[in-house]
């Protein structure tokens, strides 16, 4: 028989994904914001400018705006992460390894909300890769 979280503790997992996916949204808008404002078409004319008509300072201005794009999408990743595992907690099968079946340990899940497997499981996972 595999052990499952409690639906009271299933309830308090959800709360707090949800909110760590509200932060997450925020933060996403904030990055969005930030590209659009630095993709001003007419940014370049102006002197306070963050694009400039210097081929150095474009090139960081560009490196920036690749930064801001790979944060995007990993905030992509860990929200939809957070959203299969919101999905986990509605089929009641949150926190629980999806290799051994036991119960992935709930200090660990509150670290890493989107855990599908047990510290065992993943140490013995990252130890085959190498």
């Amino acid at each position: 028989m595999i052990k499952k979280y409690s639906k009271t503790k299933l309830k308090k997992f959800r709360e707090t994904i949800v909110k760590r996916m509200e932060e997450i949204s925020q933060d996403m808008d904030d990055i969005k914001e930030s590209i659009m404002d630095k993709g001003n078409p007419k940014a370049g004319l102006s002197q306070d400018s963050v694009f400039s008509l210097h081929m150095a300072d474009a090139g960081s201005d560009s490196f920036e705006k690749e930064k801001s794009f790979m944060f995007m999408s990993r905030e992509s990743d860990y929200y939809k992460n957070l959203s299969h595992a919101l999905e986990r907690i509605d089929q009641e099968d949150f926190g629980v390894c999806k290799i051994c079946d036991g119960l992935i340990p709930e200090e660990r899940l509150l670290e890493v909300l989107n855990a599908t497997k047990c510290v065992d499981c993943k140490t013995n996972d990252k130890l085959n890769l190498k």
